[in-house]
This record gives C-alpha cells, sequence and structure tokens, in this order.
C-alpha cells in the first residue's frame, strides 16, 4: 500500500520518508491540490519493473505469428496513424 503526501508535507519530511523507502521498503504517492504527481518507492522495485518490461518485450519480439506484415504495409498503418493524431477537430 502507497501513502499519500501532499507536496508540504514531502519538503519538510523528504530525510524521513527516504529513510523508510530505504529501511521498510514504504511507498509514497506524492499529491498536489489532491492529484497525484510523483511516487517515491524502493529502487528494487524500479529494476523489478524494468526487467519485466525488457523479458515481456523478449517474449513479444520472440513469438512467430502466422500473418507477416510487410515493411511496406507496417509504414502505412504507421503513416496513417501519425496522419490521425496530427489532425485538429474541428469546433
Amino acid at each position: 500500500m502507497a501513502f499519500k503526501l501532499t507536496t508540504l508535507k514531502m519538503r519538510q519530511q523528504l530525510g524521513d520518508i527516504l529513510n523508510r523507502v530505504h529501511l521498510r521498503h514504504d511507498e509514497f504517492i506524492i499529491e498536489r491540490k489532491g492529484k497525484p504527481l510523483a511516487a517515491i518507492v524502493p529502487v528494487e522495485k524500479i529494476e523489478q519493473m524494468q526487467h519485466a518490461a525488457r523479458l515481456y518485450l523478449l517474449d513479444v519480439l520472440n513469438r512467430k505469428e502466422k500473418t507477416s506484415l510487410s515493411q511496406s504495409k507496417a509504414d502505412d498503418l504507421s503513416n496513417e496513424a501519425k496522419h490521425r493524431s496530427r489532425k485538429t477537430k474541428k469546433p
């Protein structure tokens, strides 16, 4: 469970918060006006997340799909997505 902190409280208690993260593996969500801005978590957790992401990516890249997408079709889809994301909405 992550503890919630305001930005002011985080500034006032930064040393204590860092000790709790390091020694007790506590996690904190820093909020401003009730909206989450950032998190303070142990470095080990970040490393685990990065390792899991790499394993997942390798798994996806190693899968053999039955249908293969040609380079030109992939380029066409990429260009279409790029142009759709750039179009502005008219009122």
